[in-house]
């Protein structure tokens, strides 16, 4: 196949993502892990380049430290990219094809190698449950487990989205402090005629976080620790939700931008993953303060897709009526 369609590491993606898995790496270049999102995000063949790339790197490798530096890309680029780098992440192609194969017994891997793949595969089936073309990696999940596989514990130490869109902020008014809490940026921050942009400048200590997989059952006991954490993400939640909302004001229904109208449906499907964790989370933590905090947030994506939805209904109606109105003067 390499014949056929070249090196993979020939292509913009597939340069970077062999300079990133390079074993002589002393720790992860997180630059060089975002510039591959962006490259992936901004081209036409990035998804497909950056998934060959990663094949090469992850089939077949016995340098472990290699394919531990291959999986933070993969997982940061899942974070930080959109539907169609996740349509052939979650593909049963790619999930049972390259990471099951790396923890197959006839490879024998380290552990944390094993329990990494694992984490990634439980965290991917938990947030693209509900999305019918990516459920390649639920049914792989579903199958591991019925054959007796014990995946890694539950914890709240990483409620992260998997993708969190932003808008893109001058330089002039870029906020100061941890990005990890200013990742929507309102509006009113950067001047009304500015327009949103995907972007992914998620720090290290927020891009190697892990999503959250809660197939869990009974109480969570969350330390202080955990619960400030929880919180830090909430606060992401709300934002995201307030920028949501904000598009929704502004946009005409039926004069959009094509750029507004898919940074606004991919926070709608961002906010959507987040709730199905919070949802879970309500019934399952057992502090009463954070429980109360998760019900807030709930209450208001619940009213934000509300929003949404009247939003695509009334855009859906104007173009009916525009194109009856031009078949009645034809």
């Amino acid at each position: 196949m390499e014949f056929l369609l070249g090196n993979p590491y020939s292509t913009p993606a597939g340069q970077c993502i062999e300079k990133a898995t390079d074993g002589s790496l002393q720790s992860e270049d997180w630059a060089l892990n975002m510039e591959i999102c962006d490259i992936i995000n901004e081209t036409e063949e990035g998804p497909k380049d950056a998934i060959r790339a990663l094949r090469k790197r992850l089939n077949g490798n016995r340098n472990y430290r290699e394919v531990m530096l291959g999986l933070t890309v993969l997982e940061t680029c899942v974070k930080n990219c959109g539907h169609r780098f996740h349509v052939l992440v979650a593909s049963r192609d790619f999930i049972d094809g390259v990471l099951v194969k790396i923890i197959s017994p006839k490879n024998n891997p380290p552990a944390i190698v094993q329990d990494k793949v694992l984490a990634l595969i439980q965290a991917w089936a938990d947030a693209f449950r509900s999305s019918p073309d990516l459920t390649g990696v639920v049914h792989i999940y579903e199958e591991l487990k019925r054959k007796g596989i014990e995946f890694p514990m539950a914890d709240l130490d990483a409620l992260s989205p998997i993708h969190t869109p932003q808008r893109l902020c001058t330089a002039q008014s870029e906020p100061e402090g941890d990005p990890a809490t200013n990742m929507c940026i309102s509006q009113s921050q950067q001047g009304i005629n500015s327009a949103p942009s995907f972007t992914s400048p998620l720090p290290p200590t927020y891009a190697a976080t892990q999503v959250p997989a809660l197939q869990v059952t009974g109480p969570i006991n969350a330390n202080s620790e955990q619960i400030a954490r929880l919180r830090s993400e909430l606060d992401i939640v709300r934002g995201n939700t307030k920028v949501m909302s904000e598009m929704l004001t502004e946009m005409v229904p039926g004069q959009e931008e094509t750029s507004d109208l898919e940074l606004l449906q991919e926070l709608n499907r961002t906010c959507r993953a987040m709730q199905q964790r919070i949802v879970e989370l309500i019934s399952r933590v057992s502090n009463e303060e954070v429980t109360e905090e998760l019900l807030h947030v709930n209450d208001d994506l619940n009213n934000v897709f509300l929003r949404y939805e009247r939003s695509v209904s009334l855009k859906q109606f104007i173009h009916i009526s525009s194109v009856r109105g031009l078949l009645h003067k034809t």
